[in-house]
């Protein structure tokens, strides 16, 4: 083989070895003004439920391939202010959704039209008929979660020995019913405080609540107010 080709057939060699042991970078998968939230954020905690079965569906969620946050850049700045804020006193937070691809809404839709599959009734919405998700305002064709600025989360300890513990909110994420409604006064005083704080420190860096989910809000100053974008979560 003459010399050049020999040169050719190793600089071919080299680049296939560099691009196998160097693997694109989270942020290099990711669309134009999104980022990874543990990146920015390394002590936040993630539980993206919509990848497990541990769900109100039963089963992961579609576009759901791993449990990894992204949200838009600007509500993950924001939220590393919160985050920043609670660890002074010794708590942070979980995010339980947040960029939700508009393939997961799709799912959700076609699951609440099924009214034969009620197997997590109990557990997420007991008091509530089915058929009625859609006009009760629980299961919507578009979600801002979408738009990448709109996350799920609570507050959990961050300190010895309760680390990771989450506080008591009365009711667990995704209930679908009055108790979850952010100010219900029929709860217990701690958890009406511990809702209190979470919507106070949240409102407090840009984001908005939502009147029947105390986990959720929206980044108020959202940079794609009318984008619902589809790209998985993996």
């Amino acid at each position: 083989m003459p010399h050049h080709e020999r040169l050719t057939v190793l600089i071919l060699l080299i680049c296939a070895f560099l691009s196998a042991a160097m693997p694109a970078t989270a942020a290099d998968s990711l669309p134009d003004g999104f980022v990874d939230v543990k990146e920015l954020i390394p002590t936040i905690h993630v539980d993206l439920r919509y990848a497990t079965d541990d769900n109100f569906v039963g089963r992961p969620i579609d576009g759901y391939l791993v449990n990894r946050c992204i949200l838009t850049r600007e509500a993950a700045h924001a939220l590393k202010q919160v985050q920043d804020e609670l660890t002074g006193f010794g708590l942070g937070l979980k995010i339980f959704d947040a960029y939700r691809p508009q393939r997961a809404v799709d799912h959700f839709v076609r699951w609440a039209k099924d009214l034969g599959d009620t197997a997590m009734k109990s557990r997420y919405y007991p008091e509530v008929k089915k058929g009625d998700l859609f006009k009760k305002g629980y299961i919507a064709e578009r979600s801002g979660h979408s738009r990448g600025s709109t996350v799920d989360v609570t507050i959990v300890s961050l300190t010895i020995p309760t680390y990771g513990t989450e506080l008591d909110m009365g009711t667990r994420f995704d209930f679908f019913g009055r108790e979850s409604w952010p100010e219900n006064l029929s709860l217990p005083p701690d958890p009406r405080a511990n809702r209190l704080l979470l919507r106070a420190v949240m409102m407090k860096y840009g984001f908005k609540p939502y009147s029947k989910e105390w986990w959720h809000f929206t980044l108020e100053n959202e940079p794609y107010p009318d984008t619902y974008f589809n790209f998985p979560v993996r």
